[in-house]
């Protein structure tokens, strides 16, 4: 059955293989959900009416994987998406589960750690691009201090700036149609994070030697966790020309990082995000970085996911009124 709020290709609305594939695994909790294979994920989302599904590399390929092993996933990830006709906007690298990332990635104090970052994101955006991303985002979750005595904040942005360079660099020289998209996050899981808000990674990119080469990807709880209007954040991103991504969600203010289902905490405040983006033409990905409560099977995390793309929907449809 379908309606005004079903969802459709020119929607772009889109989910990450970690959004629905969450095992309900918490600081507190083993997982509640059985793990499903990349494949399985895909048509899980198909089932919803998802526009794509987008991943770390991990998320895909796991990190002990042999080449050969990597060769098959991959094979059997794009036949999923030419089967179901899903695709992949956005890609992105895990650089903080591995315990090797715990001083960090690009900021780390150990050259050695920096240098494996490169690599595992040189590869990663192969990877990415070889599945049909334009998008690359960075999310820096490792990036940070708890204590400041441990890293010096203006030699952690130097770092930072080299790292985006250096990548920059090599997507030019491999003549990928690549776009970066930096996501602010004020802490969780450091201390303190680096590029706290919309506001500190656009000051760093415009000190980048190629800034039209990276944007923003805000994020409705990030910005929400600083106690930021997220509508503001954005809007500045947009009048900078650098609204290339977006991850919705929801949030509630002074909590951890609780990705809800999209406008399930503040309604009003989703209703004037989705206006001022269909106001002034953003044509990007609808990315959906939220999560299915624990208490649900994978029919609940369809349901949420149908759920959140409804709900821009009918936001969308009275933002018209």
């Amino acid at each position: 059955m379908t309606d005004a709020y079903t969802p459709r290709p020119e929607h772009k609305f889109t989910f990450g293989l970690w959004t629905v594939g969450n095992l309900g695994r918490d600081p507190f909790g083993e997982p509640v959900r059985n793990p499903l294979s990349p494949v399985e994920l895909v048509h899980l989302l198909a089932d919803t009416g998802a526009y794509g599904v987008n991943f770390h590399d991990n998320d895909l390929v796991p990190i002990d994987a042999t080449p050969a092993e990597r060769d098959r996933i991959v094979r059997e990830f794009k036949a999923a998406l030419k089967e179901t006709g899903l695709v992949v906007p956005m890609a992105t690298t895990n650089l903080f589960t591995d315990p090797v990332f715990k001083d960090g990635a690009f900021t780390s104090n150990d050259p050695k750690v920096r240098a494996y970052a490169l690599q595992k994101t040189m590869r990663s955006i192969d990877l990415g691009v070889e599945c049909g991303a334009t998008v690359y985002v960075f999310w820096g979750g490792r990036e940070g201090v708890e204590s400041d005595a441990t890293k010096d904040p203006a030699e952690a942005l130097k770092r930072y700036r080299e790292a985006l360079n250096f990548l920059c660099a090599y997507v030019k020289d491999q003549g990928y149609n690549l776009k970066f998209a930096l996501e602010p996050k004020p802490n969780e899981p450091r201390g303190d994070i680096f590029l706290a808000t919309v506001g500190h990674a656009l000051a760093l990119i415009n000190t980048l030697d190629y800034p039209e080469m990276v944007g923003l990807n805000p994020e409705v709880a990030h910005e929400t966790m600083a106690g930021l209007n997220f509508l503001h954040g954005v809007a500045q991103a947009w009048e900078a020309g650098k609204l290339f991504h977006i991850d919705l969600n929801d949030q509630a203010p002074g909590r951890y990082d609780q990705d809800f289902r999209f406008g399930s905490v503040n309604p009003k405040a989703a209703f004037f995000l989705v206006k001022f983006l269909e106001d002034v033409g953003y044509d990007g990905s609808r990315h959906f970085d939220a999560h299915a409560y624990r208490t649900e099977d994978y029919e609940g995390v369809k349901d949420f996911a149908r759920g959140c793309m409804r709900s821009y929907l009918i936001l969308k449809e009275k933002a018209r009124r």
